[in-house]
């Protein structure tokens, strides 16, 4: 069985979209949002992550069109509270009204600006029971190490690409990038705070559970 295959069969069984998803994609594309979000199986990870941790309290760094939104806050109880930050206007409006359409805006709070101020003013609601990192690669060890800061014990981080795109195993690529990822891959690797791995459905998407 292909990758591609397995994914499909994912899909098909435990993820096949729903309208709300279904609004947010097309949404998304109807207004010419990069078309780099996470895939059905690595939402529906998402959501299984904030569920088996007991989530309450969740950020997410980087919106987009709130597609991966809709799965976090889908996996918070009715008194949860995600907390999504995207550096665009644009996203964030279309995410708004994604998360609208899905009957989640009672759940999500979208902050619009710089990732690293606004994770500064939050930084205050902590400690939280779950992150999602999604955004500027170049932000990623900046991201990580908030979240550190910020997860409980028994919270769960997750880091979606990466894979860096298909390139992490490139030995002839050493762009900043990529480098960024394969060393904050390597950095939680040997944390042993923390319990990792890697799901490898779409471009790998890593979750940790801090445990001290």
């Amino acid at each position: 069985m292909e990758i591609g295959q397995a994914t499909d069969y994912i899909i098909e069984y435990f993820a096949r979209p729903d309208s709300a998803i279904l609004y947010a994609s097309q949404l998304a594309k109807s207004n010419n949002l990069p078309d780099i979000s996470i895939q059905p199986d690595e939402g529906l990870f998402l959501k299984f992550l904030v569920k088996v941790c007991g989530a309450v309290k969740a950020v997410e760094i980087g919106t987009l069109g709130g597609y991966s939104g809709i799965w976090i806050a889908r996996g918070l109880p009715h008194n949860g509270r995600l907390i999504s930050i995207e550096k665009e206007d644009k996203h964030a409006r279309v995410a708004r009204e994604s998360i609208e359409n899905a009957g989640l805006s009672h759940l999500v709070d979208i902050k619009v600006g710089n990732a690293l101020l606004l994770l500064k003013t939050v930084s205050s609601e902590g400690p939280f029971d779950f992150v999602f990192i999604d955004a500027d690669k170049a932000g990623y060890r900046d991201y990580f190490d908030w979240a550190m800061m910020n997860i409980r014990v028994g919270g769960v981080i997750a880091i979606h690409n990466v894979f860096a795109f298909g390139y992490l195993l490139d030995e002839m690529d050493f762009s900043e990038n990529v480098q960024i990822i394969r060393d904050l891959n390597q950095k939680i690797a040997q944390d042993s705070r923390l319990i990792s791995t890697i799901y490898p459905a779409g471009d790998g998407m890593l979750a940790a559970l801090r445990i001290k």
